[in-house]
């Protein structure tokens, strides 16, 4: 399944953003593949960030990650650095964006 999500970086925090995706912890990358994800995928534009999952089962990967450390840890990170972050709550998995067109 492909969900497309939305999150937000801090307008002062674009650089240490872009810079901690590029040493995501190979402990996560792991972890984000065993529970079922193919692909993903974040553009950004100005301060909004635009994501693409190809995954198995979005609520079973989020309750996977939800209470390992490494995400735990990930997710303090992350939640310093953006305004709107990834939801990992049992109704984040229901916040996908909505499909408008396909081709």
């Amino acid at each position: 399944m492909r969900i497309a999500l939305h999150t937000r970086v801090r307008p002062d925090r674009i650089a240490e953003y872009e810079a901690a995706h590029r040493e995501v912890p190979a402990a996560l990358t792991a972890a984000i593949r065993a529970a079922g994800v193919r692909d993903w995928t974040i553009w950004r534009s100005g301060t909004e960030l635009f994501h693409l999952l190809d995954c198995e089962d979005y609520a079973r990967l989020l309750a996977e990650l939800a209470g390992l450390p490494v995400n735990i840890s990930w997710q303090a990170r992350m939640a310093e650095l953006l305004d709107v972050v990834h939801d990992y709550s049992a109704e984040g998995a229901a916040a996908g964006l909505p499909v408008v067109w396909e081709l």
